[in-house]
């Protein structure tokens, strides 16, 4: 299948694009390169543009015989939503409106979304399951929401089948440790915690140590990103019998802060500062998956469960690439 991966030189897009042409199916990137690296698609057929450019992406559905579209060019920084609502609108949701249009004008029938456990906010009962209340508390979950409820309607109409992915924290480096994350700056807790072991960060801080939880920080639901971009290629195929499809992608399982920590000290060997500091707001204690309907409906399962496994992966490319990638 022809499939175009928006977002496709991001840590997530640049993973499924290699799966997806393990697999056998031809893919082809469309990014702005704003926050994707070139040097993460390597041979891969390219398209630079933006999903605000309705022409282009019609011209690209069109010429290039696109047959699915997978949606991984969102913004995703949880503070700077909060920081520049405005922002987060028009790129999320806006620009993924000017998508889905163009793939209607193309006559592309296929849509895999990129989406996130924010959409439930803060839940009241832990595992979260897909039809607890969507009550996201900052505009990058509502955003996401949003695209959901629109794929939803669109789908209704008969325009188009989909399925809306709802992930947890996704991490480690996938295609043998090819592929890792690259974000500038950087905010996720396992990259973060190899960047202070490899002496580039003057020290890992732990936001709350009062949590109600095992040892009193925040746990969080760990997903290696080669086991959440084999869920996106099971749900590709089951948009041949379905036309809606929202599953959770998590590991089922909880690791604190101070697991994380840990983790990458055992896997690098290195020590290095910690600074306990005040809790954030809005952070939830806990928040992990259950994600029996992704492994009952799209025949999942999880092949790469542990931190450590996870932790050893993102290492890998750290090492191999210290200062990120080299464009």
């Amino acid at each position: 299948m022809r499939v175009l991966v928006c977002g496709g030189a991001g840590y997530i897009g640049s993973n499924m694009t290699a799966m997806l042409a393990a697999a056998g199916h031809e893919p082809v990137v469309f990014d702005n390169l704003s926050k994707g690296h070139i040097s993460a698609i390597a041979q891969t057929e390219f398209v630079r543009g933006d999903l605000g450019d309705y022409e282009l992406l019609v011209h690209t559905l069109g010429d290039y015989d696109i047959q699915a579209v997978m949606h991984f060019a969102a913004f995703i920084e949880v503070g700077e939503s909060v920081e520049e609502p405005l922002r987060y609108y028009r790129n999320n949701l806006s620009c993924t409106q000017n998508l889905l249009s163009a793939m209607e004008t193309a006559g592309v029938r296929k849509f895999v979304f990129s989406s996130t456990a924010a959409v439930y906010g803060i839940p009241k009962d832990v595992p979260i399951v897909e039809d607890a209340p969507t009550e996201p508390i900052n505009p990058y979950g509502q955003t996401k929401l949003a695209v959901e409820k629109m794929c939803h309607y669109q789908s209704r109409a008969g325009k188009f089948a989909y399925a809306s992915l709802r992930y947890f924290n996704t991490c480690g480096a996938g295609n043998n440790a090819a592929l890792g994350e690259d974000h500038r700056p950087e905010s996720h807790l396992i990259p973060l915690t190899i960047q202070a072991a490899m002496g580039k960060r003057d020290d890992i801080k732990i936001y709350g140590t009062d949590y109600e939880t095992p040892d009193g920080t925040c746990v969080r639901d760990y997903i290696h990103i080669d086991d959440l971009c084999r869920a996106h290629l099971l749900a590709l195929d089951k948009l041949e019998e379905r036309e809606e499809l929202v599953c959770n992608l998590g590991n089922e399982r909880g690791h604190s802060v101070r697991e994380v920590i840990e983790t990458v000290k055992k896997v690098s060997g290195r020590g290095f500062k910690i600074v306990e500091t005040d809790r954030r707001a809005g952070d939830p204690p806990a928040l992990t998956a259950d994600a029996t309907k992704a492994k009952s409906e799209l025949g999942w399962k999880i092949e790469r469960p542990e931190l450590e496994e996870m932790v050893s992966t993102a290492w890998q490319w750290h090492t191999r690439y210290p200062d990120g990638y080299p464009d």
